[in-house]
């Protein structure tokens, strides 16, 4: 009997709203539809049972939740696992980031080896150049330069020879006697 007189209740309030706009007519139909479907599950109801709904307000705040030693177990087994896994991931993309690191500079060493053995060519060549002695006499007789006379050669050597001297080490003069008492 309740359900009889929400359900005619529902109707008669939707009935009296105007419907201004398509959407509204809309929500209309689908509160017709609802309406109807509603008639149809009460009538294949056995009996004349009213439906009432009570509101039950239930306070939780007294609730208090039992530790679960397995449940701990079991998280700490979980986290130490994904620690270990998170731990092995960053170890393989350090190794692969410094792998790249590693290879990009194998490349500017190789470039630079390459610049270097270019200069060190392009030098040699210059040093050819610059050595040759038809290219020197060149120069020398441009300036004025002829070539030297007998006697007109003086060499730092006393002696005259180019023969290598070995070093020799001779024994210091203590000119500070000591006192021995």
């Amino acid at each position: 009997m309740a359900t009889m007189a929400i359900g005619h209740e529902v109707g008669r309030l939707e009935g009296e709203r105007p419907a201004a706009a398509a959407g509204k007519s809309r929500n209309m139909s689908i509160a017709q539809r609802n309406r109807e479907l509603f008639e149809a599950q009460r009538a294949r109801r056995r009996g004349p049972t009213p439906e009432m709904f009570f509101t039950k307000h239930i306070d939780n705040t007294r609730i208090v939740k039992a530790d679960d030693p397995q449940r701990k177990r079991d998280m700490r087994i979980f986290t130490a696992v994904m620690t270990i896994f998170f731990m092995l991931t960053m170890v393989y993309v350090w190794q692969h980031f410094y792998s790249i690191q590693k290879g990009y500079q194998v490349e500017d060493t190789k470039l630079q080896v390459e610049q270097l053995r270019e200069d060190n060519r392009q030098l040699r060549l210059m040093d050819a150049q610059l050595s040759e002695p038809g290219r020197i006499d060149h120069i020398a007789k441009q300036l004025g330069l002829d070539e030297p006379l007998p006697g007109q050669v003086v060499r730092q050597d006393a002696s005259g020879s180019m023969v290598p001297a070995l070093a020799q080490a001779q024994p210091v003069q203590s000119v500070v006697p000591l006192n021995v008492n």
